[in-house]
């Protein structure tokens, strides 16, 4: 019998407002990690403040996701549509932040992911090991701790086979 660990904070969502996750003097949408501290009679790797951009998060998450077998794409009907023409652009790069939305307080993170599945793969263990990974790699590079990680499927690309979509034979010559 497993028993399920309760976490040590609060289970709400972190505290996202803007001006809220960051000190005095620090941008909006970053998050301080580290007060740090001033002076030269504290250990160098205290001296001054660590302040991660929302945005990094977003990406550390989407390429994490993107890493699992099963994941065809990422995103809603409307920003894939998007940045299906903006990848065909010469010079344009795949954004690893579609479909992926982040809120970000002090110490704490959620993570939104809308994902597109092959068919025919199992979907929750799709989930569950994208779930696994973007904890895992937003919390070994960020050091901030995931709260949750909620994942909508809300396509499955179907493959298709190029022998079905060969014409048959005409009958207008």
């Amino acid at each position: 019998m497993t028993t399920q660990q309760t976490p040590q904070q609060p289970t709400q969502r972190p505290n996202a407002a803007k001006g809220t996750a960051s000190p005095k003097g620090a941008p909006a949408g970053n998050t301080t990690l580290s007060g740090g501290a001033a002076g030269a009679d504290q250990p160098a790797a205290t001296r001054g403040r660590t302040a991660i951009a929302d945005v990094v998060v977003v990406k550390i998450a989407g390429m994490a996701a993107r890493e699992i077998p099963g994941v065809y794409d990422m995103g809603g009907g409307l920003s894939r549509t998007f940045g299906a023409v903006r990848d065909r652009v010469p010079g344009g790069r795949p954004n690893v932040g579609r479909g992926v939305k982040v809120e970000v307080g002090e110490r704490q993170t959620a993570i939104d992911l809308d994902l597109v599945v092959e068919y025919g793969v199992p979907i929750t263990d799709v989930a569950r090991d994208v779930r696994e990974n973007v904890v895992a790699a937003v919390e070994r590079i960020t050091g901030l701790e995931v709260v949750e990680v909620n994942i909508d499927v809300n396509d499955v690309h179907l493959i298709e086979d190029d022998t079905d979509s060969a014409p048959a034979d005409s009958r207008v010559a």
